[in-house]
C-alpha cells in the first residue's frame, strides 16, 4: 500500500486496568502507561465513575483526585479506553509516480507531456504501410517523424508500419533485414531517430547550469536478444548514449531510460535541431560511445552494442516511445492528446495532398495562371502552420494541369525560389502544349495514386 508522506506507525491499543489502594489521605497515584487526556481512561472510586477535570486531572503517568479517595482495597481503580495514534504531515517529494496506483496514474496522465510526436507509430502519410527499402546513406522517413539512415554498398533493410503492437497500442514500425552487414566499418552507421524541434525542447533549459533530467521510455521487440544500444545528441558535439536489453525473442518488452540533463554544448531553441534520439541499428566504432555519460562527441550507439544489420531476416519493432522530463516513466500520451492534434502536428513538417476516393476522379490540389508554354505557377496552401517554408516536394506523374477541359501532363515539379513561406508554396510544374496565358488546376487522379508531398523535416 502507497501513502502521501511518510509511512504511519501502526500501535495497536492495548486495553487493560490498574488498581490502586485507597489511603484516605492520597490523591495522587502512577498509572502503568502515559495517557494524553482524561477522556483516554475512566477512573471510578468505591464502584463510582469520577467526572473527568472535575474529580481528577492527568499529567503523564500521573492521576490526581481533587479528594483523597477512602480506605480501601482496590478500590481505586483506571480503565484505559483509547491510545493517541500517530499524526502524519505528509513531506514535500515525498510520493513518485511508480508508487501511484495504475489506473490512478492513467487519470492523472498529463497533456502535452510527451516530446515526441508520432510515438504510437499510427499515422504514416508517405506510405501508407507500405515497406521502404533502406539502402541509401540518404535519411529515408518511414512513419511519420521517424526516419533511417542505411548504407548504399552493404547492409540492406526495410521498415514499415506494422500491426504488431503490445497490449494499448495498434502500431508499430518495424526493420527487417533483407542483406546482412555481419562486418560494419568504423564509420558505417544503421540507424532509426526522431528529432525534436528546438521548440519543444527549450523549456528543458539544456546547455545551462538548469538543465532537466528527462526519460525516455518505448516498447521494444525483436528476433535477437542482448544488449542494443541508441544515444541522445545535439546534432554533433553533445551526446548522451544509452543501451537497453532484450532479455526473450519475439516479445514486446518495455524499456525506461533516464537521461541527467546536459549543463554543456549548444541546444537548439528554435524551429532547428532541439534533441535528437537515434537507435541504433549497426553502427561503427567510430560513432559508438561509452553509455550512461555525456561525451562532446557525436555518437548514435552504444559501444559493444547488438548489431541488429549483421543477422539476416532479423526483426527490430518499436512503439511507444515517449520522452517527458523527470526521473520516472509514467503512461503513454501522444503529443497531441488526440488523433487530429497528432496529425496536425506531423504536417508541421511533412503533408500529403491527394484524392481519397479509388475511383478515377480529379483531386484538386491548387491554382495558378501559366508562365510559358512549358512552366505553370501553382499556388498551394498549407493544412497548419509547417516548421518552415517547404523544403522537399515529392509526387507521381499522375499529376497534371487541368484547363478548359484539356489535361497537360506535369513532368516535373519544383519550389519556386522564394515562394515558400510557412503557410503558402509556390510551385514551378513543367509541362508541355500550353498555348496563351490559362488559369490552371493541379490535379491528381486517384485511379493512378496521384499524390502531392511537400516537407519541412529537421
Amino acid at each position: 500500500m502507497s501513502y502521501l508522506g511518510n509511512t504511519p506507525t501502526t500501535q495497536s491499543f492495548i486495553s487493560g486496568t490498574d488498581y490502586f489502594n485507597g489511603t484516605g489521605a492520597q490523591t495522587a497515584f502512577t498509572l502503568s502507561r502515559t495517557v494524553a487526556s482524561v477522556n483516554d481512561i475512566q477512573a471510578v472510586v468505591n464502584n463510582v465513575v469520577q467526572v473527568p477535570n472535575d474529580a481528577y486531572t492527568i499529567s503523564g503517568t500521573t492521576i490526581t483526585f481533587t479528594s483523597a479517595p477512602s480506605s480501601g482495597t482496590n478500590n481505586v481503580y483506571v480503565r484505559y479506553l483509547s491510545t493517541t495514534t500517530q499524526a502524519i504531515t505528509p513531506s514535500q517529494n515525498t510520493v513518485s509516480w511508480s508508487t501511484l496506483d495504475s489506473n490512478v496514474q492513467g487519470d492523472l496522465g498529463i497533456s502535452f507531456k510527451n516530446k515526441i510526436i508520432n510515438g504510437n507509430m499510427v499515422i504514416d502519410q508517405r506510405n501508407a504501410g507500405a515497406s521502404v527499402t533502406i539502402n541509401s546513406a540518404a535519411w529515408t522517413y518511414v512513419t511519420d517523424r521517424f526516419c533511417f539512415l542505411g548504407q548504399a554498398t552493404d547492409g540492406v533493410f526495410t521498415a514499415q508500419q506494422s500491426s504488431t503492437s503490445p497490449a494499448g497500442f495498434n502500431n508499430s514500425l518495424l526493420v527487417t533485414v533483407t542483406t546482412a552487414d555481419a562486418s560494419i566499418g568504423a564509420s558505417q552507421i544503421y540507424t532509426l531517430r526522431h528529432t525534436i524541434e528546438g521548440f519543444n525542447t527549450a523549456d528543458l533549459n539544456w546547455g545551462t547550469a538548469n538543465a532537466k533530467t528527462v526519460t525516455l521510455s518505448f516498447w521494444v521487440r525483436s528476433s535477437l536478444t542482448g544488449t542494443f544500444g541508441g544515444a541522445l545528441n545535439n546534432e554533433g558535439t553533445r551526446s548522451y548514449p544509452f543501451t537497453y536489453s532484450i532479455s526473450a525473442a519475439n516479445t514486446w518488452e518495455y524499456k525506461t531510460i533516464t537521461i541527467p540533463g546536459d549543463t554543456s554544448g549548444t541546444w537548439g531553441t528554435t524551429n532547428s535541431h532541439g534533441i535528437r534520439i537515434t537507435w541504433g541499428l549497426g553502427v561503427g566504432t567510430t560513432y559508438s560511445g561509452t553509455a550512461g555519460a555525456w561525451a562532446g562527441s557525436e555518437y548514435f550507439s552504444a559501444t559493444g552494442a547488438t548489431s541488429v544489420i549483421g543477422t539476416l531476416n532479423a526483426t527490430w519493432y518499436i512503439t511507444g516511445v515517449q520522452l517527458e522530463v523527470g526521473t520516472q516513466a509514467t503512461t503513454f500520451t501522444t503529443a497531441g492528446g488526440s488523433y487530429g492534434a497528432e496529425l496536425a502536428l506531423c504536417q508541421r513538417y511533412y503533408f500529403k495532398k491527394g484524392p481519397q476516393a479509388s475511383s478515377d476522379v480529379r483531386y484538386g490540389i491548387g491554382f495558378s495562371a501559366s508562365g510559358s508554354t512549358t512552366t505553370a505557377y501553382i499556388n498551394v496552401t498549407l493544412p497548419v502552420n509547417m516548421r518552415t517554408g517547404p523544403t522537399s516536394v515529392d509526387w507521381n506523374n499522375t499529376l497534371a494541369l487541368w484547363a478548359g477541359g484539356t489535361n497537360f501532363q506535369v513532368t516535373a515539379i519544383t519550389i519556386t525560389s522564394s515562394g515558400a513561406s510557412v503557410t503558402d508554396c509556390l510551385l514551378t510544374c513543367t509541362t508541355s502544349g500550353i498555348t496563351g496565358e490559362k488559369a490552371f488546376q493541379l490535379v491528381a487522379w486517384s485511379s493512378g495514386g496521384g499524390f502531392l508531398g511537400l516537407g519541412a523535416e529537421l
